[in-house]
């Protein structure tokens, strides 16, 4: 019988009604008792790592379940992890990258209404969530969500009230719950590549910005005075970015001659950025700029974070960016 742990951080799967609103409250006993008779499939360990709104979920906490996987990881065959939905594919990405060649599968799920609700997806969620980190061909990390299996840097959340609240974007979910049972993808699962090991340290000073016409470009000298490293920006369409009158591309220069690795992804969910089809975007490669490609943008800030953490060289970094890791790019 497969060994699985139940870490718990909180979130809305775990909410419970008070004067101000939803509140963390259940534990991970309270929410296993939910799933009845499906505990007999697997010995279940359950822990409550963090009590938290995933709104509150930062750098500081992904490092804190980071290092709590790696501790455990040579005493269990999976692990489900519950998380609040509005931040759970920044989590997901970061714990990717973090966990470097992850011998078992961290399947990373919650719901959009508390389980204590009638009509919750939460008990559906982490059933499906349960029967996944027992499959033997999978490794790494994933999102589970209405019976979906994604990669863990591919999973968005698209919708605010929807029960199919993610979706994978630029490749098909890895696995699919049907009459069937859960069919996977194989030509998507990762596969560890060396050693198991925890990379601890994130560069913070990492800023996500979405381009709007107009934009002053002063923001960029603001970056500079506040100590940031890296900077990704979600351009227009396939890489546009204007210069007219307001020069958004001297300024890109100015950043990587600092020495600031600058990514550039596209505003658009789907398909990938291509900076060399318009003048705008060549202009912009010219100038060091890294191209994000068909990486979301959730990917592209945490993979920032990691790959500054090894290195602020910023040949160093665009070596990591032009490497596919853990399918997260399309290169």
């Amino acid at each position: 019988m497969k060994k699985i742990l139940f870490l718990t951080t909180g979130g809305t799967i775990a909410s419970s009604e008070s004067e101000e609103g939803l509140v963390p409250a259940l534990t991970s006993e309270e929410l296993i008792g939910y799933l009845g008779h499906h505990q007999q499939y697997a010995k279940i360990y359950c822990e409550d790592l963090l009590r938290l709104d995933s709104s509150n979920m930062q750098p500081e906490e992904w490092l804190l379940i980071a290092k709590r996987i790696y501790e455990v990881v040579p005493e269990y065959d999976g692990i489900v992890l519950t998380h609040g939905t509005d931040t759970m594919a920044y989590t997901a990405s970061a714990l990717s990258f973090m966990l470097e060649n992850l011998p078992i599968p961290v399947i990373v799920t919650g719901s959009q209404l508390p389980l204590q609700h009638p009509l919750s997806d939460g008990v559906d969620n982490i059933r499906c969530a349960f029967h996944a980190a027992m499959q033997d061909a999978l490794t790494g990390v994933y999102v589970c969500f209405n019976r979906q299996l994604i990669l863990g840097t591919r999973a968005v959340k698209v919708r605010t009230m929807h029960l199919n609240a993610f979706e994978s974007v630029n490749v098909p979910p890895v696995g699919l719950v049907s009459a069937r049972g859960m069919t996977l993808q194989q030509p998507l699962l990762i596969h560890p590549r060396g050693k198991f090991r925890l990379n601890e340290t994130l560069c913070e000073q990492v800023f996500l910005l979405k381009l709007t016409p107009g934009i002053n470009p002063d923001i960029f000298d603001m970056l500079l005075q506040m100590n940031y490293k890296g900077v990704v920006i979600e351009a227009f369409g396939a890489g546009g970015m204007h210069f007219k009158r307001r020069d958004l591309i001297q300024k890109l220069e100015m950043m990587v001659e600092k020495g600031i690795s600058v990514v550039a992804c596209s505003q658009c969910l789907y398909e990938n950025s291509d900076f060399s089809i318009y003048q705008t975007g060549q202009k912009v490669l010219q100038k060091g700029v890294i191209q994000g490609l068909d990486m979301t943008s959730e990917a592209a800030l945490t993979k920032l974070m990691w790959a500054l953490g090894k290195s602020q060289d910023p040949k160093v970094v665009k070596a990591l960016f032009e490497t596919n890791l853990v399918n997260e790019i399309t290169l």
